[in-house]
């Protein structure tokens, strides 16, 4: 009985320790990707954030409004460049990659009209293995 109490309380602590390192350093990259994303740019108030290994690719679905200007911010990791990210619109016609630019951590852009788009994120290959990565989307004011 001893034994499965003391198996259960490691268990337990294990998941502590995880969760609040994930929350850390969720914490720490959303402050880094957050700089890029400052005044005259204000957030949709939306997190796109997911885990990727080497060769996952992430996929969000989103709505721009035409003549808003925009700004998406992405990021994995301390420092910038090691996200990939690409704007598609909904029929996949690829309309920008930050892979063309070095891996900006972020772009500016303006539609004429209202545009459903897909972004996809992925890992630079010559960066980590895993991580997390943020997308933000900001709206000019």
């Amino acid at each position: 009985m001893k034994k499965v109490l003391l198996i259960t309380f490691v268990i337990l602590i294990h998941i502590i320790l995880f969760t609040t390192n994930v929350k850390a350093q969720a914490d720490t990259l959303m402050k880094v990707c957050s700089k890029h994303l400052a005044v005259p740019y204000i957030s949709d108030g939306q997190q796109y954030r997911t885990f990727l290994n080497s060769d996952d690719v992430a996929e969000f679905k989103v709505t721009f409004y035409g003549n808003t200007t925009y700004r998406i911010v992405a990021g994995s990791g301390l420092i910038d460049g090691n996200l990939i990210f690409s704007l598609y619109d909904s029929e996949r016609n690829i309309l920008f990659t930050n892979k063309d630019y070095n891996n900006t951590p972020f772009w500016d852009f303006k539609f004429k009209s209202t545009t459903d788009c897909i972004i996809e994120a992925k890992l630079d290959p010559r960066g980590p293995k895993s991580g997390l990565a943020i997308v933000l989307i900001g709206f000019k004011q």
